[in-house]
């Protein structure tokens, strides 16, 4: 039964991840882009393209319909449960962006391009925190990045630029310069969005109390820690480094507290977006 429960809240969580971020997306196109004619970027962009040069369907109905042929290699390279958590974030996407009929009635180009590429990156970015994904380029970009490590941001900006390309031509330089900010602004939103949670700080600390350092981290910040042999490189001294991995509301207490311990200490901080095993988080499987 507990396996049952968690798998049903697991369910319930990765829906409304979708539901959110296809809501968010949605509102970021209709309220702003679409009121300032800019090339909104990815299949959504495509399917808008399509139904301004045909005028058939609607962009929302043509974004379902292309997203036909990557569900399935969604399907096949990903899996079942990949496909139908994504099956599920297209209709919510089509379905946001046929009823919203929003405007923020912001006036000025460059502010629109900001505002708008920083509300589709976070719609996009919290529907790729499910185990699902919004539809569209997301799939493929999915693929790629577990099969050559590409990041997700990377290959839409990449995309993106040849769309962009194919249709300078049919467009004011402002409006395609707009629709780039847009799309850069909305690839760094998305991967913040992705790499909000699995943010730490790594920590090297250089110390001759470094058991002293050890058990307060250990028994007063309850974190884990590992030593690592080190030999000074000047004067051959062998001696042993501490490696830990904290956040940032721990980040200052751990500083202060080696540093009360050992006035001398060195002490190295790295950034890490992507810390998983353990206690930190677990590998996301599609």
């Amino acid at each position: 039964m507990p396996t049952m429960k968690h798998s049903f809240r697991s369910i319930v969580w990765n829906l409304v991840l979708l539901t959110i971020g296809s809501l968010v997306f949605a509102i970021g196109a209709q309220a702003i882009l679409v009121h300032h004619n800019f090339i909104i970027g990815g299949l959504f962009g495509t399917g808008m393209l399509i139904y301004y040069k045909s005028g058939m369907l609607s962009p929302g109905i043509w974004y379902l319909l292309l997203n036909i042929p990557l569900l399935i290699a969604g399907w096949i390279f990903l899996s079942r449960r990949f496909f139908l958590y994504s099956l599920y974030g297209v209709c919510m996407l089509s379905f946001f962006a046929e009823i919203l009929t929003l405007d923020f009635a912001i006036t000025d180009q460059l502010y629109a391009a900001v505002a708008g590429g920083a509300i589709c990156g976070v719609g996009a970015g919290i529907s790729l925190r499910s185990r699902g994904s919004g539809g569209g380029l997301d799939i493929i970009a999915i693929i790629i990045h577990q099969k050559f490590n590409f990041g997700v941001g990377k290959f839409f900006m990449l995309y993106n630029a040849a769309l962009y390309t194919l249709v300078f031509s049919q467009y004011q330089p402002d409006i395609v310069i707009a629709s780039i900010i847009v799309t850069f602004v909305s690839s760094i939103s998305l991967e913040h969005v992705l790499s909000l949670f699995n943010q730490r700080k790594i920590v090297y600390i250089l110390s001759d109390n470094h058991q002293a350092i050890i058990d307060t981290i250990s028994f007063d910040l309850q974190q884990g820690a590992t030593l690592l042999p080190a030999t000074g490189a000047y004067t051959g001294r062998q001696t042993q480094m501490i490696m830990t991995i904290t956040n940032n509301l721990q980040l200052k207490r751990l500083e202060e507290k080696v540093f009360d311990i050992d006035p001398q200490a060195l002490f190295i901080v790295e950034n890490s977006f992507n810390v998983i095993g353990s206690n930190f988080g677990r590998r996301k499987i599609y």
